[in-house]
């Protein structure tokens, strides 16, 4: 019975921040990696040739393998992710069927290694195995809430939806720019977006706004350095 109750709390929750927080992270790098893939495919052709419609087409290729390819990422890694969560809960399960007191044991370790009292650890681990004892050793030996569901399709679609919307402004910049500016007017609207994008996967994983944008700048300003490059060696 415990068993099915467990496989429920990974199935049938309902939206959790932790979800929330998923879907804003694969539409932040999927637009991130649209902006980035994109603008190194036209700047790359552009480097080749002055054909617009060359580089269009290369483009909007680019723009609809990418999207497939994202999105069907996107669900593999989440739903990786989710069946190793089942299996750790499944272990953990047995282990409180076999060996409670080993994992109460565990937990109140734990709870020592981080300066409390062993009193006060001692109570805070029996109250929080009376409450819940799967919850409590599977976030304390593996790290994640059985109870929080993350959506593999709705990251799928997140990242299906803005993987092409990053792409549109590159895309746009180098085919309605006049020919002798197009290149560098891309490289200008692509730096500003990966700086934006930048700065919201920092927001998102709370790390450095600083250090997130540049490094989001330096490696997209070199892709496009790069692919240019290439694609001047083979201009005609």
């Amino acid at each position: 019975m415990e068993k099915v109750k467990a496989s429920k709390l990974i199935r049938h929750k309902k939206s959790s921040l932790a979800e929330k927080i998923n879907v804003l992270r694969a539409s932040v790098m999927g637009a991130n990696d649209g902006i980035l893939s994109i603008a190194g495919i036209v700047i790359g052709v552009a480097g080749a040739t002055s054909n617009s419609y060359a580089i269009f087409l290369a483009g909007i290729a680019g723009m609809l393998a990418g999207t497939v390819s994202m999105a069907m990422g996107e669900y593999v890694s989440v739903n990786s992710q989710r069946d190793m969560e089942r299996r750790a809960v499944q272990e953990e399960l047995e282990l409180l069927d076999d060996h409670y007191d080993d994992e109460v044991d565990f937990v109140t370790k734990k709870y020592l290694k981080t300066g409390l009292k062993p009193e006060l650890a001692k109570k805070a681990v029996e109250e929080m195995m009376t409450k819940d004892a799967l919850e409590t050793v599977v976030r304390e030996r593996f790290g994640f809430d059985p109870k929080e569901h993350t959506s593999a399709v709705a990251a799928a679609i997140a990242s299906m939806i803005s993987f092409p919307t990053g792409s549109i402004l590159p895309l746009v910049a180098i085919t309605l720019m006049p020919r002798g500016i197009r290149v560098i007017a891309t490289v200008i609207a692509v730096i500003v977006a990966l700086s934006l994008t930048g700065y919201a996967a920092a927001v998102l994983g709370n790390a450095n706004r600083v250090k997130a944008v540049i490094r989001n700048v330096i490696s997209g300003s070199l892709t496009m350095l790069i692919t240019y490059f290439i694609g001047s060696l083979f201009a005609r």
